[in-house]
């Protein structure tokens, strides 16, 4: 699968552009600011009918009142036409000039995997970020996953409103029997997909940093003890004093460890941005491994933090192993153009100025 072409009206700093792609590899070069990671979040937005960073109104241009994205995509032998069009706090999403009932039954439709300099925050930030990113691969590939993570994410809400008032108790002992299956099917394909999950960025850990250190990836959730049920009558005085939910898979975690000690304490920054791009390598591959086909790569700034010896492998990685299409970002031609003048794959180059492409 990739993206051959990409027309742009009015998202973030682009007025109006058209790309031709190659199929393997296409690499923003520009300073800071210029556009780089903009041009990557319109393909991001094509994908997930939202942006990696904003809200809709937010990547609309300043001078505008509506953006557009067109993309065509060749997929499984089939030209795919896809289309979102905003204006007026209303978006649409198309393919193949019919639109979407839903725009989450897009998702999964064109699986990808971006790796960015915000990845930091799933090391140091809560276990939100964490949930989204490993609920954000399987959805990918779980139509149904999707639909019942944002069922019982409704009720969950629903019931945190009837904490914070006077409520009848028939009404919530309705929402927490229709929570309890969500999350319980929830909890155990959270559970089976990193059985499935961890061999493989392993894999990749290992491989970038030259077998150098050893790393771990865990799950952790309160129903691992405990059936929803029993969490939710032993905490229900609890909750009515807080005024949410304290229990339940909302609260799952996963945890990221060098050697036996937090990756959070111990880790240098090289060694945090490895394990980053391993987890979201061995997305990618995951992915793969579901979909039967090539998902798009997104690499913005990936040279960043890193040593030579790691940028090296990382480049390994994606030129001589089954990965697809590749979108990469960087401040410094110099810096790519010798990675990719070695490699055997056909490429592309862009230059960003100020909103202007220069292929």
């Amino acid at each position: 699968m990739y993206l051959s072409n990409l027309s742009i009206w009015n998202f973030k700093n682009f007025i109006e552009t058209e790309l031709e792609f190659s199929d393997s590899i296409n690499c923003f070069v520009g300073n800071n600011g210029a556009g780089k990671t903009n041009l990557l979040d319109a393909i991001f937005f094509l994908s997930f009918t939202k942006s990696a960073f904003n809200t809709d109104s937010q990547v609309l241009n300043h001078d505008s009142d509506f953006f557009a994205l067109h993309g065509s995509y060749f997929r499984s032998e089939h030209i795919e036409k896809i289309h979102c069009g905003y204006k007026n706090k209303k978006k649409i999403f198309k393919r193949n000039q019919k639109e979407y009932t839903k725009v989450s039954e897009h998702i999964g439709f064109l699986p990808l995997i971006m790796i960015s300099p915000n990845d930091i925050s799933l090391i140091l930030d809560g276990s939100e970020v964490r949930r989204k990113f490993i609920d954000h691969i399987i959805c990918q590939c779980d139509a149904k996953y999707l639909e019942i993570l944002l069922q019982h994410n409704h009720i969950l809400k629903q019931r945190n409103a009837l904490l914070k008032q006077f409520f009848d108790n028939t009404l919530f002992e309705i929402l927490n029997e229709q929570l309890i299956p969500l999350a319980t099917e929830i909890f155990n394909k959270r559970k089976h997909f990193l059985t499935n999950f961890l061999p493989i960025f392993q894999h990749f850990y290992e491989f970038i940093s030259q077998k150098n250190e050893i790393v771990s990836l865990s799950y952790s959730s309160q129903l691992q003890e405990r059936d929803l049920k029993t969490l939710f009558s032993q905490n229900f005085d609890r909750d009515k004093k807080l005024q949410h939910t304290t229990k339940g898979i909302h609260r799952d975690d996963f945890d990221f460890k060098l050697g036996k000690k937090s990756l959070r304490i111990v880790a240098s920054q090289g060694q945090q941005k490895t394990f980053l791009t391993s987890l979201k390598m061995a997305g990618y591959e995951f992915l793969k491994q579901q979909h039967s086909l090539k998902p798009i790569l997104l690499l913005d700034d990936i040279f960043d933090k890193l040593d030579f010896l790691r940028v090296k492998k990382i480049i390994e990685l994606v030129a001589y192993q089954e990965f697809g299409q590749i979108f990469i970002t960087d401040t410094q031609v110099d810096r790519i153009k010798p990675f990719l003048i070695s490699l055997t794959k056909n490429y592309k180059i862009f230059n960003i100025q100020n909103g202007k492409i220069i292929e």
